[in-house]
């Protein structure tokens, strides 16, 4: 009977614990168990359904395995990693692998490592990864939710390293190092990027934007380096996934990686005429305004003075 007693007491005591944890503002992850949790998905987990108070969860050093879902609701959450190069979060999925649940092929969507569902979103110091190698696509992070923010973050990978899935949704890359292959920036949200770099490898495309047509803004690039140690113009600062695709580079350092016609029009006639891509004052060994394609543009300074942060990102500025 005492016996009994005291698991009754241990259970109550875990189920008041739960919910007390679940409410709190910080929460460690730590693979040792010197945190909350020992992986990021427990506390991601934690995090109260159609949440309003930020959440931030530090992320301590270490290779954290796992397929990550941050669930639709699960707003507000701040991760933070100690030191980027050594807080990964990583996964190993890639299109043509079979799902066991399903028997069918996890897909580009299926095969991210990290799932992004959640509004107002923020990364920093943190890798995310997918270490599939060059199997064709494999994400590393997928990203659906509104007002994404990622700065000081590595995205490592090869084919479709970077899926900003979320249509209309709104992304800020800062300070982040991004690698790949095959059109490794890709989707429909719009997103700025600033004070990047940007890695090519092997040959390819680096970005692939759907933006939509009832979209103004794609993807902005600002200051960013684009390089790399692929062979000399093997690589297209863009394509269009979507007939509408909008990229622009503004002040961006291009290396000889860049090929001198620019952009490709993914072998459709009518993507000259549908999609926009830009360049204001590249430079670079990558930079070379007389050869690009005659349907991309070279902005003025007036044209390239509409493209601010708030006025891309719709009124929204983080960190402000």
């Amino acid at each position: 009977m005492r016996q009994l007693g005291f698991l009754l007491v241990a259970l109550l005591g875990l189920a008041t614990a739960r919910p007390a944890l679940a409410q709190r503002r910080q929460l460690v992850v730590a693979q040792d168990g010197s945190g909350d949790f020992r992986t990021v998905q427990a506390a991601f987990d934690a995090v109260p359904d159609n949440n309003t108070t930020p959440v931030t969860i530090t992320v301590k050093k270490g290779t954290y395995k796992e397929k990550l879902t941050l669930a639709l609701g699960k707003n507000l959450v701040r991760l933070v990693g100690q030191d980027a190069r050594q807080t990964v979060l990583t996964f190993d999925n890639y299109h043509q692998r079979i799902d066991p649940a399903t028997g069918k092929e996890f897909g580009t969507t299926g095969s991210a490592s990290i799932h992004i569902y959640g509004n107002d979103f923020a990364a920093r110091n943190i890798t995310f990864a997918n270490s599939a190698g060059p199997v064709g696509q494999a994400v590393a992070a997928w990203v659906s939710g509104d007002r994404a923010s990622f700065i000081d973050c590595r995205f490592l990978g090869f084919q479709d390293t970077l899926y900003t899935f979320g249509y209309g949704s709104r992304q800020l890359y800062e300070r982040c190092y991004i690698e790949g292959t095959v059109d490794f920036i890709f989707g429909s949200s719009t997103a700025w990027f600033e004070d990047c770099t940007i890695i090519c490898k092997t040959n390819g495309f680096v970005t692939a934007a759907s933006t939509p047509d009832t979209t103004r803004y794609g993807y902005v690039f600002r200051h960013c380096k684009i390089g790399g140690d692929a062979p000399a113009g093997s690589f297209y600062l863009g394509r269009p996934w979507r007939p509408y695709a909008k990229v622009v580079y503004l002040n961006c350092e291009l290396g000889a990686v860049i090929t001198p016609a620019g952009w490709d029009e993914w072998g459709k006639e009518s993507n000259k005429q549908s999609a926009y891509y830009a360049e204001y004052q590249s430079t670079g060994p990558g930079a070379n305004a007389a050869a690009r394609v005659p349907w991309s543009h070279q902005l003025t300074a007036a044209e390239a003075q509409q493209y601010t942060r708030a006025r891309v990102l719709r009124g929204w500025q983080p960190g402000k």
